[in-house]
């Protein structure tokens, strides 16, 4: 199956995915931080290049609630990356997960199919994120393990805070990989 994972510069998707036989690229404006199949450039350029599968990642800096305190002064933003969203979800691929922590979509657009949580998959920790899907079943949990720690949401503020908060837990791309990969 042929997979692109916009918006990721990690290449933690891409390599889950590849892991289990798929010709899985990532995409992203930045340079991919491990090697492996990246295109680096607007994923927008590469919806119509033929995918089976695609995982999107769209930045959440103008769209999660944990930055409506400064909403007011976004509107012009939120609204292109909204824009960006929706083409995301209608792109002309079969099958459309969108990942993205609790935002604006939900009350903009339409409420995710599911909120999952990386200690379903391995990871004792807690970040509510959310998935549309489109053609694609819910995300099963994988591995519930203890623990229910924020780490993600107490890091200190630092030049590479954003970069540690947007990285995808192995756990779940594991899961999508197995579940989602057997949907062709």
């Amino acid at each position: 199956m042929r997979v692109l994972v916009a918006c990721e510069f990690s290449g933690i998707v891409r390599d889950a995915f590849a892991a289990r036989g798929h010709d899985a690229w990532s995409c992203d404006i930045l340079p991919t931080e491990r090697p492996g199949n990246h295109i680096q450039c607007d994923v927008l350029s590469i919806l119509g290049d033929g995918w089976d599968l695609m995982i999107a990642h769209p930045p959440c800096t103008h769209l999660a609630v944990s930055g409506a305190r400064w909403f007011a002064d976004k509107q012009v933003e939120q609204e292109a990356a909204l824009g960006f969203v929706r083409t995301l979800l209608h792109a002309p691929i079969p099958r459309v997960a969108l990942e993205n922590p609790v935002s604006i979509i939900s009350s903009r657009m339409r409420k995710p199919d599911q909120i999952i949580q990386p200690w379903q998959f391995g990871h004792g920790e807690t970040k509510a994120t959310c998935l549309w899907l489109e053609n694609l079943p819910l995300l099963v949990p994988a591995n519930i393990v203890d623990g229910r720690e924020q780490r993600i949401h107490k890091m200190p503020p630092s030049p590479d805070r954003w970069r540690e908060r947007s990285r995808t837990y192995p756990g779940i791309a594991a899961a999508m990989a197995a579940q989602w990969g057997e949907t062709a």
